[in-house]
């Protein structure tokens, strides 16, 4: 049974159906009503079918398996230079995170018949949800910046996906969009509003987890725009703590690119000038702004804007260590390194997500 629609601050519920809306009447995002746990202990990493990729965790998930390309259980690795370890989300089908939420998504419209979706994106959203949509022979629109990467255009129109280009900022792309959604042009895969993708990314936390036999990190550092993995991680590890699969949520600190740091800036952390060279996270109104500072405040955690030279050195870091990365990838390790010089993390067991792949970008 598809879960209904539900808003987490007045209540209200709406029914699952192609013409649902995007939002509350209040305003506020909507929510999927039901939030499945598990019973009984975790399973043993080898009972684990990991040929289902995300829904090895179904337990956890309330949507069904329905559009998939084997996505998921990304190498989690050790980094001795930065000693941490990290995630390599940019293995995925689309070379970013983002397909976590993206197979959620599409697998969503496909339960409920849906024929077209529209998206907003800077890329690397709006290629997961193209290729996704392809994958699921539903039409795409995804409205761009018009100073997005060819790259990640190109990505997009070979999927069969429709770019639309709006000028201006990124603000001005997500409101031509909901014009569009509001026009009855089609069903809003939003990875900021629509609760599938969520659902995706909070499978973050159940594989970090598992690959560390249902032990927790002492902190994730994460880059931190509309805050879809920061918020998917803090949703997937309470739901382990609440299944009683394990015993704390690790403390979530965030990474903004200067400039574009509303979170950062609202604790306190000001950067000069603006980080130009991590464009995945130039959000300056992210959707989620009161969830994501929940999620650091019940965490401990915190938010720091990081700058573009000190993105860039870590990129070149990283390529040097054999990490292929693009640079809003670079803003995890740099925001480690400053999190450690301010004494903000000493000692701690650190997993820090790369999450966008080097072949996306377009290097000078």
């Amino acid at each position: 049974m598809v879960s209904n629609l539900v808003c987490p601050v007045c209540e209200r519920t709406y029914p699952a159906s192609v013409d649902e809306p995007w939002r509350c009447s209040c305003g506020h995002p909507l929510e999927l009503a039901d939030r499945p746990l598990p019973d009984g202990p975790p399973p043993a990493i080898g009972d684990l079918d990991t040929r289902r990729g995300l829904w090895a965790f179904s337990a956890f998930l309330p949507i069904a398996r329905e559009v998939s390309l084997g996505e998921g259980w990304t190498p989690l690795v050790p980094a001795p230079e930065w000693d941490a370890a990290f995630k390599l989300e940019y293995v995925f089908p689309t070379g970013s995170f983002k397909d976590r939420g993206a197979t959620m998504v599409l697998s969503r419209t496909a339960e409920l018949g849906v024929e077209r979706v529209i998206e907003d994106s800077s890329g690397n959203a709006g290629a997961a949800i193209a290729t996704y949509a392809a994958r699921a022979v539903i039409d795409a629109e995804i409205y761009v910046p018009a100073s997005v990467k060819a790259s990640k255009v190109a990505a997009i129109e070979r999927a069969g996906g429709t770019v639309v280009k709006i000028g201006g900022g990124r603000g001005a792309v997500t409101e031509a969009c909901i014009e569009a959604v509001e026009a009855g042009d089609g069903w809003y895969a939003s990875h900021a509003w629509n609760p599938a993708f969520f659902a995706g990314t909070q499978t973050v936390a159940f594989e970090i987890a598992a690959q560390r036999d249902w032990g927790v990190p002492d902190a994730v550092v994460l880059p931190l725009g509309h805050g879809t993995l920061f918020l998917g991680a803090y949703r997937g590890f309470r739901a382990l703590r609440e299944a009683g699969w394990t015993d704390s949520v690790p403390r979530l600190l965030g990474a903004q690119a200067a400039g574009y740091a509303p979170i950062a800036g609202a604790l306190g952390d000001e950067t000069a000038g603006e980080n130009d060279v991590a464009d995945g996270v130039q959000i300056r109104e992210p959707v989620r702004r009161e969830e994501i500072r929940e999620a650091i405040a019940q965490t401990g955690g915190d938010a720091i804007a990081i700058g573009e030279r000190e993105t860039e050195r870590e990129l070149d870091r990283l390529h040097r260590a054999g990490f292929y990365v693009e640079p809003t990838s670079a803003l995890g390790p740099a925001a480690l390194r400053e999190y450690r010089e301010r004494g903000v993390l000493d000692g701690d067991d650190v997993v820090v997500p790369l999450t966008g792949s080097g072949l996306k970008a377009e290097w000078g």
